[in-house]
């Protein structure tokens, strides 16, 4: 028996929890589904912090500088706007409703990070802010009886009928069985999809499956070939590729190579501050200029005791796996980390196809460009899951009946996880043919191949999961030019005539839009 509701919101992080905050409290009936555990999300990995304008020496308008700077010539500036101007009001509701940002003798602390040009990064407990919010929202979202939140529902598929999202097809965790629930509207909140590649920070549930049920149900997709690969994350054998955060460069640490030297210099004139994606490519090229496979992250100019405390939870990662952060050099080494692109969104969080709505990395705003500015991932979850919201709330829509299954999008026999030996494939050529340096040659044979698994017998999850990594691709060998997180090496450099948003729909050819809201 079908399920009915007011309103479906998919994904449990930053995104996802305002959003549905932000219609129970109008009310209304919010169902919640994550496809793991609650606190299971992007959010609860975010280390170094949140962008906001709250200090005395800050405006909005350098802020939003920073962001357009670090964007490379892509971003949307009316919805940098948006997320600068409003994010302070969204952090200080957060303040109200219970986080604990760190502070001295009473006053919030800021820190500062790579190409931010003031001290403007809130954190809590050190490097654990994400953990943070989700701690705080979760709280508040308790309040809200309307809100029912179910763990290990994993979606599989987007409802659509007469062109209109009417609901998600999901496995009941406690059935065991495909089910439907039919809502006024959905919002994805699923996040991004850095377990397409090979070595990533991200959890293991980062698997873009909104942006897959997105595109399969007829929404557009831009700028999917901007994927961030943070500079620093741990490169030990037998550890997690753990985060080592954006912060710790901010607070003094140097890279350097095999031989102890620092290198960026070579690179940038802004060293280790400057944006990730020239500090990934920098690492990357003096990795092949001395031979090896991985640099190293250098805090030991910096008191040990302020290290315990600043990054309490890096520091006792890293002595887990026998590193003092405080005395060693930590080895490091680029790894997927960020999508800059995703479901394109107006600057309320609308898709293309009336009744779904999308919030957090999982969309493409145009906030962020072709390269994130560090530390204002949580602020647009923030901003535009708050938005996505009242968006939803606001737009006429009827409640559907419930249909039959015949209605749900369905392409692939029924699954709820990916097949382990096509996860295997696909995250190995993402690394090897369309990872931090990029060709054409490397993406035809990236294509080709993902074009040859399609063919075969894949379940729902499996399918979605390669057409993304194909959709990252084929977004690739269109732009002919270098910019923010995407580097072809036959095309270094910057044009202006792809000073434009690459957009991908289903059976149709890549299209190009100047701006992205519409």
């Amino acid at each position: 028996m079908a399920l009915e509701t007011d309103y479906v919101v998919i994904g449990s992080g930053v995104a996802g929890l305002r959003a549905a905050i932000g219609l129970a409290r109008s009310g209304a009936a919010v169902s919640v589904l994550t496809k793991d555990r609650a606190n299971e999300s992007n959010t609860e990995y975010a280390q170094g912090g949140v962008a906001v304008v709250l200090s005395d020496d800050d405006n909005a308008e350098l802020h939003e500088d920073d962001t357009l700077v670090a964007g490379a010539g892509l971003c949307d500036s009316r919805a940098v706007e948006v997320l600068v101007n409003e994010g302070t009001g969204y952090i200080k509701e957060l303040i109200d409703w219970g986080t604990e940002f760190d502070r001295e003798g009473g006053k919030l602390v800021f820190t500062r990070e790579a190409a931010h040009s003031r001290r403007r990064i809130l954190h809590a407990h050190g490097d654990s802010t994400g953990a943070e919010f989700v701690r705080s929202l979760t709280a508040r979202a308790a309040v809200e009886r309307s809100i029912n939140l179910t763990p290990f529902a994993n979606t599989e598929s987007l409802i659509v009928r007469d062109g209109r999202c009417v609901g998600v097809r999901f496995l009941d965790p406690i059935l065991r069985a495909p089910r439907e629930i039919f809502a006024r509207g959905v919002i994805l909140c699923t996040g991004g999809a850095g377990q397409l590649f090979q070595h990533t920070t991200n959890p293991s549930v980062a698997t873009g499956d909104g942006m897959a049920m997105a595109y399969f149900a007829g929404a557009d997709l831009a700028d999917m070939e901007f994927v961030q690969f943070h500079p620093t994350a741990l490169d030990l054998a037998g550890a997690p590729r753990f985060l080592l955060s954006e912060a710790m460069r901010g607070e003094g640490g140097k890279l350097r190579n095999k031989y102890g030297e620092r290198f960026m210099s070579l690179y940038d004139e802004r060293l280790e501050l400057a944006p990730r994606d020239i500090v990934s490519r920098s690492i990357v090229a003096e990795m092949r200029r001395t031979g090896t496979r991985n640099v190293f992250l250098d805090m030991t100019e910096l008191d040990g005791e302020f290290l315990k405390g600043r990054f309490p939870k890096i520091y006792e990662t890293c002595m887990h796996f026998g590193l003092d952060i405080s005395r060693d050099a930590l080895p490091v080494s680029p790894a997927s980390h960020y999508c800059m692109g995703g479901i394109r969104t107006d600057l309320w969080g609308r898709t293309t196809v009336p009744g779904l709505y999308a919030a957090g990395e999982v969309t493409c705003t145009g906030v962020h460009g072709a390269n994130r500015l560090a530390s204002n991932s949580l602020l647009e979850g923030l901003v535009f899951g708050a938005r996505s919201a009242d968006a939803a709330l606001s737009d006429e829509s009827a409640a559907p009946a419930a249909t039959s299954a015949s209605t749900a999008d369905r392409r692939g026999k029924s699954a709820g996880s990916i097949s382990v030996a096509v996860k295997k494939r696909v995250k190995r050529v993402m690394w090897e043919r369309v990872g931090i340096l990029r060709d054409r040659s490397s993406l035809e044979r990236a294509i080709a191949e993902f074009d040859q698994i399609l063919t075969g017998r894949l379940d729902q999850a499996s399918r979605n999961f390669v057409t993304l990594g194909r959709l990252v691709a084929a977004g690739a060998i269109w732009r002919e030019e270098s910019r923010g997180g995407h580097f072809r090496l036959d095309f270094p450099d910057q044009h202006e005539e792809f000073r434009v948003h690459s957009i991908q729909r289903l059976d149709t050819p890549i299209a190009s839009a100047s701006q992205i809201a519409f």
